[in-house]
């Protein structure tokens, strides 16, 4: 089993925590553009309470180590590895709970070529401890807002894992997909578990807009966000999001696979 010294370590080398590729200058014009409500940057939640960006700054030196000071305009953000192993201690905890109960849940990523493997591994050992891993409005198409205009996807599952692709890229199942924040895949499925009259998710495990979408509608959800993704710790400051994992979210998907290995231990699914 990973020590949470070994898991330490490994976050540090492998720079999913410690001085992160995430820049501040990034960082912070997102903030901005959140406390603006910017759209793009919500990700799917509305939020309760009024953000200004010095809110945002100081949010996420809390939830993440960041610099608390405005005046900090470049370099590159840095991740207390302290903060991510506790987060990822409390979403083993949630894992746990929900394994114990045989609840459903529904996995989705809008950052496939980086995390579908640390939420197959997940969903793997969530149905072999009896979980129903769902895949609702697997085939249907979802038409999202992109920098290049509107697009039409695919909603596709991969080993479990919600995520989308372009019409015709690639043969279902296959495991490359589109990159997005939106929380329409999210949306999409859940209206499609609720017409066939369930089961609905006890638990949304994923990132971006797959955890606002889904913790804005009420549905538990939880999952890893960068420094630059202020709208899921916001979610989790303010009741709508369960765990948020603070981590560099684009670094080799091969680095995910210990994080796996160790949120699976804790919650005692390790097969």
């Amino acid at each position: 089993m990973l020590s949470s010294g070994g898991l330490r370590a490994h976050l540090l080398a492998a720079r999913l925590a410690g001085v992160v590729a995430t820049c501040r200058e990034d960082s912070l014009r997102r903030y901005r553009l959140f406390a603006a409500r910017d759209p793009r940057v919500l990700i799917g939640l509305d939020p309760e309470w009024t953000w200004c960006q010095r809110d945002v700054i100081e949010l996420m030196a809390d939830k993440c180590g960041v610099s608390a000071d405005p005046r900090h305009t470049s370099g590159h953000d840095v991740i207390d590895p302290s903060r991510t192993i506790a987060a990822l201690d409390a979403f083993a905890e949630r894992l746990a709970a929900v394994a114990q109960r045989g609840a459903p849940v529904l996995l989705g990523t809008g950052h496939p070529h980086r995390l579908l493997g640390f939420y197959a591994g997940i969903a793997d050992a969530l149905s072999a401890a009896g979980c129903a891993v769902l895949t609702p409005a697997q085939g249907r198409c979802v038409d999202i807002t992109t920098r290049f205009g509107l697009r039409t996807y695919n909603l596709d599952y991969v080993r479990g894992v919600g995520l989308v692709r372009e019409p015709g890229g690639e043969r279902p199942g296959g495991a490359t997909g589109a990159h997005t924040h939106s929380p329409l895949p999210v949306r999409l499925a859940l209206a499609a578990a609720a017409e066939a009259g369930g089961p609905l998710p006890e638990l949304v495990i994923g990132d971006h807009g797959w955890v606002c979408g889904a913790g804005q509608l009420g549905f538990e959800a939880m999952g890893p966000a960068d420094t630059d993704d202020p709208a899921l710790f916001v979610g989790e400051a303010e009741g709508s999001v369960s765990v948020v994992v603070p981590l560099d979210d684009a670094v080799r998907s091969g680095h995910y696979r210990p994080l796996t290995r160790y949120v699976l231990n804790r919650a005692c699914l390790s097969q």
